[in-house]
């Protein structure tokens, strides 16, 4: 069993690192909110009262934080985690972030012979508590293979897609996929009940064929029952396709559909939904077809 930092305690960090204390793991834990640390600490972590004292006590150190300047600021901030990392200390940080961050942050850790992994995760909430993750991670094979069996405590895969940032480009792909599919299920949902059918035995009748999805599956039960309680909120995938255009941007990439679903999901945020969950993307469709798909 290893002894394990964790920083970043919110809807997806706090399972995740109850699921690690599960598994048998020595936990050291900090976040903003004391709340999660008493949790953790209850359930046998031990509490740390900055990142710089968790890097201090551990040999292997996650981050699960909602941006890149924050992952900026725990690592290499006034009492961040370089400042106390010891030599041969793995960073495998779980946030998603701009891949540009991931690679610049890997370069200040190898001037202290400090790894850093960027492995972002994809499945929300309920995937976080039940250990069921999809792991998306890049940096050195040799660092990997060291930490995968500790992420395997938290999901279901973990796959090594390529050098550092990497995992992050995987998860702008995955976030790309998804918003577009969210989208599709709203527009299709929408028309619909519109057009008189009922959205629930439309959902019954296309989920086994072609049209059928992880999200259809996970979303549509929310949707139809008008529950938006996030477990990944709509400012968070507005972050995530933020990222995706600027790297899309760099690299020469088009995504017109990316842009098309962020400019829905940014009016949804200016009119008080950015903390829904982002299956309630469907009442942007809803305001502006005049009807409620839910029952």
């Amino acid at each position: 069993m290893a002894r394990i930092g964790f920083i970043g305690l919110g809807i997806m960090g706090k399972p995740m690192a109850h699921n690690l204390l599960k598994a048998g793991h020595t936990l050291v834990v900090h976040s903003r909110s004391p709340g999660p640390v008493n949790e953790l600490v209850e359930a046998g972590a031990t509490a740390a009262p900055n990142p710089k004292s968790v890097a201090e006590q551990v040999d292997i150190l996650i981050t699960m934080l909602p941006n890149s300047p924050d992952v900026e600021k725990v690592i290499k901030g006034e009492n961040g985690v370089l400042e106390g990392a010891r030599e041969g200390l793995i960073i495998v940080d779980m946030s998603s972030i701009a891949p540009g961050v991931a690679q610049s942050l890997a370069k200040l850790a190898k001037e202290k012979a400090v790894t850093l992994l960027d492995a972002p995760v994809s499945g929300g909430e309920p995937k976080a508590i039940d250990g069921s993750l999809a792991i998306m991670v890049g940096g050195p094979a040799d660092a990997f293979e060291k930490v995968q069996p500790i992420l395997l405590n938290m999901g279901a895969s973990a796959v090594h897609v390529g050098e550092v940032g990497a995992g992050n480009i995987t998860k702008l792909a995955n976030q790309v996929i998804v918003g577009v599919n969210i989208a599709a299920m709203s527009e299709a949902l929408t028309l619909a009940a519109k057009a008189g059918a009922d959205p629930a035995k439309v959902v019954d009748a296309i989920s086994g064929g072609l049209a059928g999805s992880t999200v259809l599956n996970m979303k549509a039960p929310m949707v139809l029952k008008g529950n938006y309680k996030p477990g990944f909120r709509i400012e968070l995938h507005i972050k995530d396709l933020n990222n995706a255009l600027d790297t899309g941007a760099m690299v020469n990439s088009p995504l017109p559909l990316s842009a098309q679903v962020i400019t829905m999901m940014k009016n949804l945020a200016e009119h008080g939904h950015q903390s829904d969950d982002h299956g309630g993307l469907i009442q942007y469709y809803e305001e502006r077809a005049g009807v409620k798909v839910r029952g």
